[in-house]
């Protein structure tokens, strides 16, 4: 399975969030183990990176409820796909359902779906496994609050939640979320769900621009497409992972663990503007400099681990990574 991302929007939202509120920046992004040149990245972050962040936070602020708090403070959701693709729709209803389709550009959490039924409405989050987490607890609430905010910009201040659903059991005061959210809030629950007015799925958005919307869902294809290239490079790094000690790390033995042809695994991977043979390297050069820092394996255990024949092809390759030798990187690393 690919692994889970989120967008460089989710940690430049977080950033201008912790900022608003006052909070020390460097402090949380340092404890949390993320660079300041991060935020300014458009690279995706994994989804597990969220744990030391969410947990950084709340041992810097020493507040219990700092993802409900930090969400009044962010900034609202502009400039993105899904934003054009929400306003070029006619109503809020098409808006939602389109911007739906493509939120996995945002995040790999969100798997939100629109139920309407006896007279309800609400978006789902669906039932999801291992709950009962800092970081589910503190990411849901602060993206709820993102989520009102936008549906509020978009609808002029007409949408309204009802009520909310939360699947954790651990949470603020009743007093707390009806301040923030201004509805009231149930623990414990199976799903994440936003309760609200189907009424305002008919709702004329001033913004339309029909015509403007095949651009938009054209750009946000491109980008699904290349969310997608993304995942299989990722799958094969961790398939080079696999193979590695053995000996038989190649491109036929990878695309048989991918279950695709070699020639398509070769076309694909020259569509994200990389090889095999690239991503093979990489991964070398990355284990190699992670075992030589931050182990004590022989050089010659290494060589084995990295899937190399001759330690004189390890170390031509090394000296071509760094500019070093494998020994010479080791001291420098280890000092």
């Amino acid at each position: 399975m690919s692994q889970q991302t989120d967008a460089s929007v989710i940690l430049r939202l977080g950033y201008q969030a912790i900022r608003r509120a006052g909070l020390p920046t460097d402090e949380i992004l340092t404890k949390a183990g993320v660079a300041l040149g991060q935020v300014d990245a458009n690279d995706r972050t994994p989804l597990n990176a969220q744990y030391a962040f969410w947990v950084a936070a709340e041992e810097v602020s020493r507040d219990t409820d700092i993802g409900l708090h930090l969400g009044e403070h962010l900034p609202l959701y502009r400039g993105q796909v899904i934003e054009h693709l929400f306003i070029s729709s006619e109503n809020f209803g098409e808006g939602l359902k389109r911007a739906l389709a493509y939120q996995r550009l945002i995040s790999d959490a969100f798997n939100a779906t629109l139920v309407v039924e006896d007279g309800r409405c609400y978006l789902t989050n669906g039932i999801q496994a291992h709950a009962e987490n800092i970081v589910n607890r503190h990411f849901s609430e602060c993206a709820m609050s993102g989520v009102l905010r936008f549906f509020k910009f978009i609808t002029e201040g007409r949408f309204e939640p009802i009520y909310i659903d939360f699947n954790f059991s651990q949470g603020a005061s009743d007093d707390e979320y009806l301040r923030v959210y201004e509805c009231p809030v149930s623990l414990g629950q199976k799903e994440t769900r936003l309760y609200f007015d189907p009424a305002i799925l008919d709702y004329q958005l001033w913004q339309a621009e029909p015509e403007l919307f095949h651009i938009h869902e054209q750009l946000a294809l491109e980008k699904l497409q290349e969310l997608a290239r993304y995942d299989l490079v990722g799958e094969v790094r961790r398939a080079i992972g696999f193979t590695l000690e053995s000996g038989e790390t190649t491109l036929e033995t990878v695309a048989s663990q991918l279950n695709i042809t070699p020639r398509r695994l070769r076309t694909q991977l020259s569509e994200a503007h990389t090889s095999f043979q690239q991503i093979l390297s990489d991964y070398r050069c990355r284990l190699a400099k992670r075992l030589l820092a931050g182990t004590n394996e022989s050089v010659e255990r290494i060589v084995y681990l990295t899937g190399f024949s001759e330690p004189s092809t390890f170390y031509r390759a090394f000296k071509r990574w760094t500019n070093e030798t494998p020994v010479e990187y080791r001291k420098r690393k280890q000092r």
